[in-house]
């Protein structure tokens, strides 16, 4: 999912109505943004299709379908073969009202031809969407069910109004059933719900129009979180100073690798080193110790047995990343209790993870100070809840994780979360071709390799996701996203880091 040109702030469903109700309240008549809305989408549709001269809009009796009207307006006056399709029943004009009847009204003195909805085939070569907005609430019901799958069915590009009809624009759920479309150009503020959970897979390229409302507008009404994006990686990690030297940029110790699970370890250190950590070490197995000296002989290599022997190597390092094949047995329980231990910041994933559920007291530890980053297997594990309970709201999820185990909670997955207690941050990068083993090592040693070089837990968070997202989208657009494997962000991360 293109995902360019985004501000920064996210925006609940009410928070959006509050905005729009605001720039009405400023001055703005709420029929000429519902004009400027239809005039963005007309616009960017053009962009992109400009050879289409047969549209097919469907649109329901609300603020979308009034977007829609404007739409069809434009797109006779051009010339263009309107399809106008009404759905909501034979009362469907009758149960207009505010600025939708407004647009009502100008299509019909435009003169543009409209149907009921009944199935009928579609004649246009591109769908507009204009069904159901962000006020929905509960599962889709017939017939906006029914238009959607043939939507669905239909085979032609798909541009959708504000946000793709049954998708939930506060968590990203599908309502049973909803709109996948080719393109969605939304409106005054960035829901929420489009970029996380299942929202990527039906918003498709992603375009944002603030319908020119004011700054003051903005500056009134709160925001439901931020967009990490490039320009804060210029922000939190500005060139390095000349005279910097190793002991400027940290020590990150690496502490996992059980028997079998060496790579994991190895992966989580040459990620630290690729985004800048001064120094590596790795604490494993012994029988790791050739393995990962001949795949990365920068790193210093320490083969322990119990978690006494790491006792003098948490003291020399700034941050210790635990978690990375660390296994569930008495060596790296051993290993997670001496590391938790330590007055140090933490980064805790996969395994350590996994004993954090096993045994809860571990949970009471150091939890200020650590970063904890599940994926929604895993969180679920924490919270003792189902995977789909928790991914019916990765908001209120992570917020939870938070809450339940302090410090700085990262909910992985499409559209991953962080919440450090105060700010909640989404990711906008990455790609399916991330589903293959060890990218979570990788980004442990990211997120490591950012707070030894003195970024706050939570800017590391945040920062170490979007560039593990972006390294990987990176890759794809090189070589495709099938077959992707977690060492080929390795090269990606340090152009990244270095702003290339």
């Amino acid at each position: 999912m293109s995902h360019s040109d985004l501000p920064a702030s996210l925006y609940t469903a009410k928070q959006t109505r509050a905005l729009d109700q605001t720039a009405i309240a400023s001055g703005v008549p709420g029929f000429k943004l519902m004009q400027r809305a239809g005039h963005a989408a007309f616009d960017r549709l053009r962009q992109r299709w400009p050879d289409v001269r047969k549209l097919t809009l469907l649109c329901g009796g609300g603020n979308n379908g009034g977007d829609g009207f404007v739409v069809a307006v434009l797109a006779q006056r051009l010339g263009m073969q309107v399809q106008l399709l009404c759905v909501g029943g034979d009362d469907f004009a009758a149960r207009l009202s505010g600025e939708a009847l407004q647009a009502w009204e100008w299509l019909q003195a435009e003169s543009v031809a409209w149907q009921l909805y009944h199935g009928q085939t579609f004649t246009g070569e591109l769908i507009i969407d204009g069904l159901l907005g962000t006020g929905i609430s509960g599962e889709v019901r017939d017939p906006f069910r029914t238009a959607i799958k043939q939507i669905n069915r239909a085979g032609l590009p798909v541009v959708a109004l504000d946000i793709p009809s049954g998708l939930c624009s506060d968590t990203g759920a599908v309502l049973g059933v909803a709109v996948r479309a080719d393109m969605t150009v939304t409106f005054i503020g960035v829901k929420r719900g489009l970029l996380t959970h299942e929202g990527p897979a039906f918003t498709g390229e992603l375009l944002f129009d603030g319908l020119r409302v004011s700054d003051d507008v903005y500056e009134s009404v709160d925001v439901a979180g931020f967009i990490t994006g490039a320009d804060d990686l210029s922000h939190l990690l500005p060139p390095r100073n000349k005279t910097t030297h190793k002991g400027d940029c940290g020590h990150v110790l690496v502490i996992g690798g059980d028997t079998g699970m060496g790579g994991a370890a190895i992966m989580a250190a040459q990620a630290a080193g690729r985004c800048g950590a001064g120094l590596v070490t790795v604490a494993t197995r012994a029988e790791h110790l050739s393995a990962l000296l001949s795949r990365y002989p920068e790193a210093m290599a320490v083969g322990v047995r119990s978690g006494s022997e790491l006792e003098p190597f948490i003291e020399r390092a700034d941050v210790l990343v635990v978690g990375p094949g660390l296994g569930k047995n008495a060596w790296g329980e051993q290993l997670l209790m001496q590391a938790l231990s330590a007055d140090k910041p933490l980064v805790l994933d996969a395994d350590a993870l996994n004993l954090l559920t096993l045994r809860r007291e571990f949970g009471q530890r150091n939890g200020e100070r650590w970063v904890i980053t599940p994926h929604p297997g895993e969180a679920a594990r924490l919270l003792g809840c189902s995977v789909a309970g928790l991914q019916a709201d990765r908001f209120a999820a992570v917020v939870e994780l938070q809450a339940a185990f302090g410090g700085v909670a990262l909910l992985k997955g499409p559209g991953s979360l962080s919440f450090d207690g105060d700010a909640l941050h989404l990711n906008p990068t990455g790609n399916p071709g991330m589903a293959s083993g060890g990218m979570g090592d990788v980004l442990s040693g990211v997120i490591g390799a950012l707070i030894a070089q003195g970024l706050s837990a939570a800017d590391a968070t945040r920062l170490g996701a979007w560039l593990h997202g972006a390294a990987a989208d990176r890759s794809a657009a090189l070589y495709g996203s099938r077959g992707m494997q977690a060492t080929d962000l390795l090269a990606q991360l340090r152009l990244l880091v270095n702003g290339l």
